[in-house]
């Protein structure tokens, strides 16, 4: 097969060949929790990495090789790495890079449960957790130091899609000799490539738009062969055993066939959506990079391909108005995750931002009113008309 160059024909064909499988043209599932070695020498030359093979599938195993593979291709990185979810994912990664007295810098907005490990669990054992508005590039390079091991960020951020600068920040950070960490998952290497900006690490909910389909939960790492292998043999094999089922790499390698047509559908659709949510009398605020109203703009234009498919926005009637539009919602669905072939919508101060404490939801950017919509694949009339009949059809006028 000759070597294809487009997104979605690496994303269908890539390290895959059917006349090597039985003429296959879905890669096999390899169910299977250990191998067999031709013999005993064979065997204790593969423990101690003198001979590539399989082991055990705790290590690795030939579906999830062939999903490791296809996602570094897609990133732009030397090796990934497959794991049982985006927490998965997080953890094995910071197990590794870290120690006791190392500092990591976060952006001021982080996933809830990313928050919670940083903040309650790596700070138990002596890991400083330092959140700096990365926004401003400049922030960071006054904070950072000596003692500071990695530099994390999502971009756009969960839930209220603030950007970072990947190739300002990743400079910064290279120059103090920190590890930049970037979490992708809003934008997938469709739309941001940040290996190929300067970052180090990168990694993936695959639960999300990898998946696409809201039926298997899933993590993902890409960056340098030697990284992902340390993270594979110490974060992953011996302090999480965050292992991805071999069904699960097979769910993953099928969606991300269709990863480039149905990020293109959700970029066009949420255009759309905020476009219309931001001349609503009723909505106040609207926070989508596409917009020529956002504060980023400019930003997401150098950075990402397409805008993504996730608006954040807030009702002039504030949290009460917003909990009863999403009450009135008929086709668009109250559930957390996103990416998925449904429209979703959540509160994130009371689900996935629920880690935080009012007063710290209020220190990292995060709205008692605001909601998270995740723009599905459905038709855009029904989308809308559906946000209509629930929305206030007049602005509520809130006391001074």
């Amino acid at each position: 097969m000759s070597q294809v160059k487009g997104f979605a024909s690496r994303a269908i064909h890539h390290a895959y060949r059917p006349h090597e499988n039985e003429g296959a043209l879905t890669p096999p599932l390899h169910l299977t929790s250990t191998f067999v070695f031709e013999t005993a020498e064979a065997g204790g030359e593969m423990f101690a990495g003198e001979r590539t093979g399989h082991i055990y599938s705790r290590i690795s195993n030939p579906t999830l090789d062939l999903l490791e593979k296809r996602i570094a291709e897609l990133e732009g990185a030397e090796a990934g790495l497959a794991l049982a979810s985006g927490m998965g994912a997080i953890t094995a990664t910071l197990w590794t890079l870290v120690s006791p007295g190392d500092e990591i810098i976060v952006d001021e907005t982080l996933y809830g449960c990313t928050f919670s490990f940083m903040r309650h669990g790596l700070a138990k054992f002596g890991v400083t957790v330092s959140h700096v508005d990365m926004t401003d590039p400049e922030n960071l390079a006054s904070a950072i130091s000596g003692r500071t091991r990695v530099v994390y960020f999502e971009t756009p951020a969960n839930p209220n899609m603030r950007l970072v600068d990947i190739a300002r920040v990743s400079e910064i950070a290279h120059q103090a000799g920190a590890t930049v960490v970037v979490d992708n998952t809003y934008a997938t290497p469709y739309l941001t490539r940040p290996i190929e900006l300067g970052a180090d690490l990168v990694l993936h909910s695959a639960t999300k738009y990898l998946g696409g389909h809201g039926d298997v939960v899933a993590g993902l790492v890409t960056g340098s062969a030697e990284m992902v292998s340390e993270i594979r043999l110490i974060g992953m094999k011996d302090m999480t055993g965050a292992v991805m089922a071999p069904l699960n790499a097979l769910l993953i390698l099928r969606g991300l066939k269709t990863l480039a047509l149905r990020m293109d559908r959700h970029c066009t659709t949420a255009l759309k959506v905020a476009g219309w949510l931001e001349a609503h009398p009723a909505v106040s605020n609207v926070y989508f990079p596409g917009l020529q109203s956002f504060e980023q703009h400019g930003l997401a234009k150098r950075q990402m391909r397409q805008p993504g498919g996730m608006i954040a926005f807030e009702l002039k009637g504030g949290l009460r108005a917003g909990t009863e539009m999403m009450n009135a919602l008929n086709m668009i669905q109250r559930a957390v995750s996103l990416g998925d072939a449904e429209t979703l919508i959540q509160h994130p101060a009371s689900m996935t931002h629920s880690t935080y404490t009012p007063e710290e939801r209020a220190a990292h950017g995060i709205s008692d009113g605001l909601v998270r919509l995740s723009v599905g694949l459905e038709d855009l009339d029904d989308i809308l008309e559906d946000l209509s009949q629930a929305l206030p059809q007049h602005p509520v006028h809130v006391a001074a």
